[in-house]
């Protein structure tokens, strides 16, 4: 066909042209196709999405990102309309802006949420919880460094304890995560947890480790969160002749059917009094399981309440304070140069960093690919976590594949925008997006591991609970060693059931595992059944032995801390 026919050819032929040069790697091509069909049809937000997918292709990641912002504004704004918003209002009226940010974000619409948000926040005299909210919508797209910038300005604006933290985790996420997180958690400990005299300090508590040991735990909610399905196996586990557990949680009344213990409510507390509390109590050792998440309560550990302080579970990094003693670490995530990240004594546990128990469990199935006749990747996954990186590197899965297709389950991905985004990021990668299925929050997602054959992990920073929540199914997990302490955090899943195998240690190396270990479907089925198998012989579904080596090394921490003390 002819120059001159292509360019009489329909919007949407043109465009199923520019799709093709896109995915050959023809991104120039497509550029100049796209660049003629924008300047007919400027707010055309589908030209704009493969615009930015044809840049990526030639290699201008700049104006890849510049279209792909410039689409979704435009995509945001046909929804909005399409909604029935007013976008005279919008325009105009900060209030109204913010209003549809709300109701956006409600519905898990991270992306036109952002818009909202971005419009509400460019007025002079935004409120903290404004801010918040753009950030926050932004984060969840992953858009990190546009996320740490609004909570950076957030940060420095209203300079409160609570409102750093976002910035903290958004910095987990970003470039040089782990280095990055580091530095701003020391300044945030230097502005908010400054350590106390130790002259200052003093402990009743009885110097000797070989007695019943007061533990305490730590967190926003014991039952509520993440942490539930790690906690409550080891307070079911522990020894109560050995130990002695309280339980410190914004809403004692609210934690229904724990294992015994003095629970008690510290979210109306400041922390002065939380602090008080716990030491009236006669902890010997303090246990924060949440970190710097929302509803962190390190603050009142700068206050030093016990002897031995320990961040575990919820939180790998460091907290930045020095009133914190100890982080518990397991030893397959270590790193050479590491304990430098930390102010915390980097503590190694073991094989792995806690038990798991599978909150809900389906019943075995046999590899979907036996019954759709096609291999069916899967990251249930937050959208935060893919990474540049990940996406170039799963769209080289998909490549290696052919007929493959790929699941991106997760509450925002209901979001047409954000489903957009992702589709155009894959495509500069030479993937098809029309082999991504994406599905929002539904209430039996476990469930939906039944439709996955080979679950992938990202990186650098990789799964948590969905990791072990695939494992547990019998979903076999392809993870990357990756360069840091987090980015290994997927490697203790992997070395506890004895699957080194599924252990890339490239991105080339990832692609290659991918493609074989999808190439016998009758040989994947096998992997399913041992992948299960396997979960439920490991050492994280080891309670008891788990919780005795736990306590064993609570009552180190506390006899280095008797040891100290006899010596001064």
């Amino acid at each position: 066909m002819a120059a001159a026919e292509r360019a009489a050819l329909p919007l949407e032929d043109q465009v199923a042209l520019a799709r093709q040069e896109i995915l050959a790697g023809d991104g120039r091509s497509a550029i100049k196709r796209l660049m003629a069909l924008i300047e007919a049809s400027t707010f055309t937000p589908v030209l704009h999405y493969w615009l930015s997918a044809a840049y990526g292709a030639a290699g201008d990641e700049q104006k890849q990102r510049e279209t792909l912002r410039t689409a979704q504004a435009y995509h945001g704004l046909q929804v909005i309309k399409d909604g029935g918003g007013d976008l005279i209002q919008f325009q105009q009226d900060p209030a109204y802006a913010a209003r549809m940010g709300d109701l956006f974000y409600s519905n898990k619409m991270v992306a036109c949420a952002s818009l909202a948000y971005g419009r509400a926040a460019a007025q002079p005299g935004a409120s903290p919880q404004l801010m918040l909210s753009y950030g926050l919508s932004l984060q969840h797209q992953g858009l990190m460094e546009d996320a740490a910038r609004v909570f950076e300005v957030i940060a420095e604006t209203y300079p409160t304890a609570s409102i750093h933290e976002f910035l903290l985790v958004a910095c987990m996420y970003t470039e040089g995560g782990v280095e990055r997180h580091a530095r701003e958690a020391r300044r945030w400990a230097a502005r908010y947890a400054p350590p106390l005299d130790p002259a200052s300090l003093s402990f009743a508590n009885e110097p000797h480790a070989d007695r019943r040991l007061r533990i305490g735990y730590v967190t926003m909610s014991f039952t509520g969160t993440q942490v539930r399905q790690f906690i409550r196996p080891v307070l079911e586990s522990h020894d109560p002749e050995a130990v002695e557990i309280y339980l410190y949680s914004a809403d004692g009344a609210s934690e229904a059917d724990l294992p015994a213990a003095k629970i008690q409510s510290i979210g109306k507390l400041s922390d002065a009094d939380a602090a008080a509390l716990i030491k009236a109590d006669g902890i010997d050792v303090l246990v924060d399981l949440w970190g710097h998440a929302a509803g962190s309560r390190l603050p009142m550990f700068a206050l030093k309440p016990a002897p031995v302080q320990v961040s575990w579970m919820n939180y790998v990094q460091t907290t930045g304070m020095t009133a914190m003693d100890y982080v518990i670490h397991c030893e397959s995530i270590d790193q050479p140069g590491k304990q430098a990240l930390f102010t915390e004594k980097v503590w190694m546990l073991g094989t792995v960093h806690s038990p798991f128990r599978p909150h809900v469990r389906m019943e075995p199935t046999p590899t979907p690919a036996l019954r759709n006749g096609y291999i069916t990747f899967g990251s249930f996954n937050n959208p935060c976590k893919l990474s540049d990186q990940t996406i170039q590197g799963w769209a080289g899965v998909l490549k290696a594949s052919p007929g493959s297709k790929l699941i991106l389950k997760y509450g925002y991905f209901a979001d047409p925008i954000l489903q957009n985004a992702t589709c155009a990021r894959f495509a500069a990668f030479g993937a098809d997006p029309d082999r991504i299925e994406f599905r929002g929050h539904t209430a039996d997602y476990l469930r939906e591991y039944g439709d996955v054959d080979l679950a992938l992990d990202p990186s650098p920073c990789p799964g948590g609970t969905t990791t072990w929540d695939a494992l547990a199914c019998g979903v076999p997990v392809l993870s990357l060693r990756g360069g840091d302490f987090y980015a290994r955090i997927g490697l203790p899943c992997l070395y506890a059931l004895g699957l080194d195998d599924l252990l890339a240690e490239s991105w080339d190396d990832y692609v290659r595992l991918s493609r074989e270990l999808t190439q016998d479907v009758a040989a994947l089925d096998a992997l399913r059944r041992r992948v299960r198998a396997a979960f439920d012989v490991s050492p994280v579904r080891d309670e008891i032995g788990f919780t005795r080596q736990l306590e064993e090394t609570y009552r180190q921490m506390f006899q280095s801390w008797c040891s100290s003390r006899s010596a001064g």
